[in-house]
């Protein structure tokens, strides 16, 4: 049996009906690549040919009362893609408004737990075309945070797509097999009795990580703190409703502008992010004094032989929305990011990964219930999470569809309620945004402030 990993199971236990912990993607497509044409039987059938290499998604929760431990992954001996796939059309005029809003009540849905946690939708009617004519079509790709993380979804998406129209067969994968009630529960004993182990790895780390912090902080090269952030509207408890706004942006822009001042992409990427949100809140008259910060979610699955799905480690990053120049504001960014990178490194990569692998299920259970009925979710520890996912550097076909654009978009949290992610692929810089209307009423203003702020970078000689 493959046993969640303690981050993993963290995930599962924090999701509420105010907080799905769904990763999605909205996917544009052009079936005028389809050979032969678009039929959603066409396509369902080719989806249907790759589930045998795709263990992930053929994999659901089993448990058992007995358990002390988290719940372990089974096969799905009764996997039907249909409970999976499903077809819809958006209303006319089945413009960018439209599509956003089936996605966000979409995302805002918790996943059934009874079947493997993803769902695919199938949406027609986009730009009021016909995808059997060669026109457009949207995909709503929707999976649990338990299931996958930013690198393990991009090597998914590998999985699902081809870099040709004409798709190649994939070899079968096994799965994580069976488990009985009492194996779950004889194996969490085992692992819930061994649990203290684990503390003589972890102790170790966290002396370590105080003392590296107060050395950086005294002198200068810490990252930025969290629960210093100030408030903004992003900053309050969530409803179960969503809202997304989508933006595209020239990739050899985004690398000119890191050219011409000397800076990495994902440098360049952060500022974008945070001009957007100085434009967004100063024309709302809510834009803070102090900079805002940003969580900034990174793998560590190239250092770590950890268990587990999610292999996470973050950093707080300075969005210095305190600085009115654009580019000023690009350098103190990307020194900042650099102390960030350094901090986090030196804190050592797996921490968060083995500190959550020491917390039984229980603990899980009660820190949740401490953290739903304290004020510290009314607290800004951030402001923003802000993640940039490197994807394929070539164009994709999805059954034969040429993929145009690729929206990630990650989850929100009670006092955390705006997710900013950006993923590459091929010449183009996917953003996708969610938030909760309940804090702001228009991500498009957000959004469309993207494409300004590249412009005015790449307008300063």
């Amino acid at each position: 049996m493959e046993r969640l990993s303690g981050l993993d199971a963290g995930l599962l236990y924090s999701e509420s009906s105010a907080v799905p912990l769904n990763v999605c993607s909205v996917v544009e497509l052009d079936t005028s690549t389809v050979p032969g044409g678009y039929t959603f039987e066409r396509f369902s059938s080719d989806l249907a040919s790759r589930m045998s290499a795709l263990p992930e998604l053929r994999a659901k929760l089993a448990d058992s009362q007995l358990n002390l431990d988290h719940p372990v992954w089974v096969e799905d001996r009764d996997f039907d893609l249909s409970r999976h796939l499903k077809r819809i059309s958006l209303p006319s005029p089945g413009g960018r408004q439209e599509l956003v809003d089936i996605c966000a009540h979409i995302a805002a849905v918790p996943l059934d737990r009874s079947k493997p946690l993803w769902e695919m939708w199938v949406i027609e009617g986009v730009g009021e075309t016909d995808p059997r004519e060669g026109g457009r079509l949207a995909l709503m790709l929707r999976l649990h945070h338990a299931v996958v993380d930013g690198v393990s979804a991009a090597n998914l998406l590998n999985q699902l797509c081809d870099p040709e129209p004409v798709g190649t067969p994939r070899d079968p994968v096994e799965g994580p097999g069976d488990a009985t009630p009492l194996g779950i529960a004889a194996d969490g004993l085992r692992r819930f009795v061994t649990r203290p182990l684990q503390l003589t790895r972890v102790i170790p780390e966290t002396t370590s990580t105080l003392v590296t912090t107060v050395r950086r902080a005294v002198s200068g090269t810490a990252m930025a703190p969290p629960f210093k952030a100030p408030h903004t509207p992003f900053n309050a408890e969530l409803t179960a409703e969503r809202n997304i706004a989508l933006a595209q942006l020239d990739l050899k822009d985004v690398k000119r502008v890191k050219n011409r001042y000397d800076v990495k992409v994902n440098d360049v990427v952060m500022a974008l992010c945070a001009g957007a949100l100085r434009g967004f809140l100063n024309k709302r008259a809510e834009l803070p004094d102090r900079p805002m910060i940003a969580m900034v979610p990174s793998s560590v699955r190239d250092k770590s032989d950890r268990p587990g799905r999610n292999q996470l480690s973050g950093m707080f990053c300075n969005l210095h929305t305190d600085i009115d120049d654009p580019v000023q504001r690009l350098h103190a960014i990307a020194e900042s990011d650099s102390h960030a990178k350094e901090h986090s490194s030196a804190l050592g990569p797996t921490l968060l990964v083995d500190l959550a692998e020491i917390i039984s299920r229980g603990t899980f259970g009660l820190l949740v219930n401490v953290m739903s009925r304290t004020p510290l979710t009314h607290t800004a520890i951030h402001n923003v999470i802000i993640s940039n996912v490197a994807g394929p550097p070539h164009t994709l076909y999805s059954c034969g569809a040429e993929v145009k654009a690729l929206y990630p978009l990650g989850p929100i949290f009670h006092g955390s309620g705006l997710n900013i992610t950006v993923m590459s692929l091929g010449d183009k810089l996917n953003v996708g945004i969610i938030s909760c209307p309940k804090l702001v009423d228009d991500l498009w203003d957000l959004a469309d402030r993207f494409e300004d702020e590249l412009k005015e970078l790449l307008s300063r000689s």
